[in-house]
């Protein structure tokens, strides 16, 4: 106990450089807090608009689909294999998917044709919540339609407009059909913002003369269970088909994703080398101004054991003050970024990869946003403080009371 009271007394000696150096520590300590819970938020964000919009967690294709599109290859008997992976815990929904042209007056665009099935579709993809005009599609109105907001740009339409839809059907005959637009979507992504049209399953099989089948299934897994137990089980029960994760399907992003985690570290290392500088001088000064008492501590019979603990000591009360301090700065501005967040309204429809960015970036906040960044700390400190305290645990006493 008595090293920690000469610690605390001794840390105090010197109370500018001691604030100045605490300042440092604390403002460093609170900056990466705030920089993890950010990037933690923008991950979870954006995992989840991968997830939650379109992809999925994994999506099941008749064999040789991904290889060569065609409204002809498709899943025969969707509804034994949804059957299988609803009983089994998971939500999933089939789409039909086709391309085409659409035109308005005097516009017209190349488009992606996406028949879903709303009873189970809303219960897989929140796409439907994500309107920035108009409402989504209804059984009771077969017509109706909803497009992107880029496509709905180049063809000058609004809910409300006719648009006429043209492809080839499935018995190779013209499939032509007029619709009307029932809502634009607010930027999903770049492939659905400037193509993509939304329609009920329904209307997608009579404008295609499509009797059956299914082109993709897209599931979500429980949320307890792991990625990869997921994808073995789905590919368990729809044996001969294809099945894909959604990192298997984007693994550019998804390596990028994982690769903004390892960014972390090295972020947390350029800042908190900055800090270590500053530690480092501070505990050399602080051996320097105490040659003299050092010196004579080891004369009395304070062994390097003894020199080098309360060197220690001091570094720890040193970094627990700054943890202390950090954390309480941290901690409300972790909550209003977690709360209310940061308004990228005026970057509303960028994207990164074909994915697009939610409007408000918001922090995610868990044990790890405080552990990492205080681990990262401590382990700094420590490094920085080797030396200092080695240097004072082994001072030769005669010299050290001899020095002026």
């Amino acid at each position: 106990m008595e090293i920690w009271r000469t610690a605390w007394r001794n840390l105090w000696r010197n109370r500018r450089r001691t604030l100045v150096t605490l300042a440092a520590m604390a403002l460093a300590l609170c900056v990466m807090i705030l920089y993890s819970g950010l990037l933690g938020g923008y991950l979870r964000d954006m995992e989840r608009n991968i997830t939650a919009l379109e992809v999925g967690d994994l999506q099941v294709h008749a064999a040789g689909y991904l290889d060569d599109p065609s409204l002809h290859t498709r899943i025969a008997q969707p509804e034994a294999l949804l059957a299988r992976l609803r009983a089994g815990g998971y939500r999933a929904t089939p789409r039909l998917l086709a391309w085409g042209m659409a035109a308005a007056q005097e516009s017209s665009a190349g488009v992606s044709f996406r028949g879903v099935e709303l009873a189970s579709d809303s219960g897989v993809s929140s796409i439907h919540r994500r309107l920035q005009q108009g409402r989504w599609l209804d059984s009771a109105d077969p017509q109706g339609i909803v497009i992107g907001r880029q496509l709905a740009r180049i063809l000058a339409v609004s809910p409300g407009a006719e648009i006429v839809a043209l492809s080839q059907g499935a018995d190779g005959a013209l499939a032509a059909g007029l619709f009307r637009v029932r809502g634009v979507l607010q930027s999903i992504g770049d492939a659905t913002d400037r193509a993509g049209v939304f329609m009920t399953a329904a209307a997608f099989r009579e404008l295609f003369v499509l009797p059956g089948g299914a082109h993709q299934i897209v599931v979500r897994r429980p949320g307890t269970l792991a990625l990869p137990a997921a994808a073995q089980a789905v590919r368990a029960a729809a044996a001969g088909l294809d099945v894909q994760t959604w990192r298997e399907r984007m693994p550019t992003l998804a390596s990028l994703l994982d690769s903004a985690r390892g960014g972390m570290l090295v972020m947390f290392f350029i800042v908190y080398a900055a800090v270590a500088i500053l530690v480092l001088n501070a505990m050399l000064m602080a051996v320097f101004e105490r040659i003299r008492e050092l010196g004579v501590l080891k004369a009395l019979g304070v062994g390097p054991g003894g020199v080098l603990a309360l060197m220690l000591a001091e570094a720890s009360l040193l970094s627990l003050l700054a943890i202390a301090a950090g954390a309480a700065l941290a901690a409300p501005f972790l909550h209003y970024l977690q709360v209310v967040g940061l308004n990228l309204a005026s970057l509303a429809g960028v994207s990164f990869m074909g994915v697009a960015m939610n409007p408000v970036w918001r922090a995610h906040v868990n044990a790890a946003v405080f552990a990492e960044p205080i681990l990262a700390l401590l382990l700094i400190v420590a490094a920085a403080v080797c030396y200092p305290s080695l240097r004072a645990a082994f001072l030769d006493p005669v010299q050290a009371m001899r020095h002026s």
